[in-house]
């Protein structure tokens, strides 16, 4: 999804960063499967939370590498058809980069992802206002949402993460004192299992999700756009030229929307289809065929034709936006690797766009005394 938002800390987190990645650096440490250097990650300041790396592995020989720094997915090593091993994600191999260039790779988005019609809703006939980041809307929670926030980290064993942040009232203006957790877990059939939960003291609006950007050939300096698509949506909520959904659920069928039968990701990006000129390519909310509500469905597959990886899309959320990458600008990124327009697809599984200013939309509102919960299972195999 196309982001505008910029990272803020405090500058000596950011002279913490460098100075503690020039001295280390100096060091011999051992590298990542993914070939990251820990201590590129490591922060500590006086009266802030550290910042780290977190690795995750499991039998199959497969690695995931998360930061706490906005939950982040950082790396995804997973084979291919002949067994070779390659990162799966677009991101970054030091901390400094995560913070100095903005960016939503791989982050636990919130507390509203996607966007809010010019940054403002009415809860209990009070207006909030939000910042307005992104054309005038609030986009991910504002420039200071929780991708730029720093999550309290608990490795609970070799294969699952617990990250926690407490949200104060206000924060972004959003009401409520909200404690937030995202649990990822890497399971011995190579999925990566998150698991969302949030409580609040005050009567608030919640919506999280992942920003993960998969490349499932390995290889970021090509296009994505030979992946072979398939999403369960006969539906989908079409946007303005500012992005913003316009309230209508409209049908797929007959339009380049529509992946209910497989197709190359790239075989009508480019069609003459408003919806696709708006934002130069798919970066619209599918509204998922549910057996019920709430229940953990699959929402898409993905297959990529020489690495023979595919990644299945589980959540238990009313809908799934798909990003290809559209507005990606050819930035460096791990590695020295550069990330061109259409060079990764997101699977951003959420509640609706601007739900609280759509009555007809699923309700994002959270209650003092009930809990917000959200699962989404990224689940990679090969197909020879």
């Amino acid at each position: 999804m196309k982001s505008m938002n910029k990272s803020f800390l405090g500058a000596s987190i950011i002279l913490a960063v460098m100075s503690g990645c020039a001295s280390k650096q100096a060091q011999h440490p051992e590298l990542t499967l993914s070939g990251l250097n820990p201590a590129n990650f490591e922060v500590s300041a006086e009266n802030a939370k550290p910042i780290k790396l977190y690795t995750l592995k499991n039998s199959q020989g497969m690695e995931v590498c998360v930061t706490n720094f906005g939950g982040r997915i950082v790396s995804v090593m997973g084979p291919d058809k002949n067994g070779k091993m390659t990162d799966v994600v677009l991101g970054f191999d030091s901390i400094a980069d995560y913070i100095n260039v903005p960016s939503d790779f791989g982050a636990s988005i919130g507390r509203y992802a996607n966007r809010i019609n010019q940054g403002r809703f009415a809860l209990d006939g009070d207006t909030i206002q939000l910042p307005q980041n992104n054309f005038g809307h609030c986009l991910h929670g504002g420039p200071k949402g929780w991708q730029y926030k720093v999550y309290e980290a608990n490795l609970i064993d070799p294969t699952t993460l617990e990250l926690t942040l407490v949200s104060p009232d206000g924060d972004e203006n959003f009401p409520g004192n909200v404690t937030a957790k995202v649990t990822y877990k890497l399971t011995e059939d190579n999925a990566i299992d998150i698991k969302y939960s949030a409580t609040t003291d005050k009567k608030t609006i919640i919506n999280m999700t992942n920003h993960s950007y998969f490349n499932l050939a390995g290889d970021p300096s090509k296009a994505s756009t030979d992946n072979i698509l398939y999403v369960n949506a006969d539906y989908y909520t079409p946007v303005d030229s500012t992005f913003m959904t316009t309230g209508e659920i409209a049908p797929v069928k007959d339009t380049p929307m529509d992946f209910t039968t497989p197709h190359a990701v790239g075989e009508r990006i480019n069609d003459k289809f408003q919806q696709l000129i708006y934002g130069a390519g798919y970066d619209h909310c599918y509204v998922l065929n549910k057996i019920e509500t709430g229940s953990l469905d699959l929402a898409a597959t993905c297959f990529e034709p020489n690495s023979g990886r595919t990644m299945e899309v589980y959540t238990t959320e009313a809908g799934v936006q798909l990003y290809t990458g559209n507005w990606l600008n050819g930035f460096e990124g791990a590695h020295g690797a550069t990330f061109p327009a259409r060079s990764a697809i997101c699977f951003e599984a959420q509640c609706f766009p601007d739900t609280p200013n759509k009555p007809h939309f699923p309700s994002a509102t959270l209650l003092p005394g009930d809990e917000y919960q959200q699962i989404t299972v990224y689940k990679f195999a090969v197909e020879e």
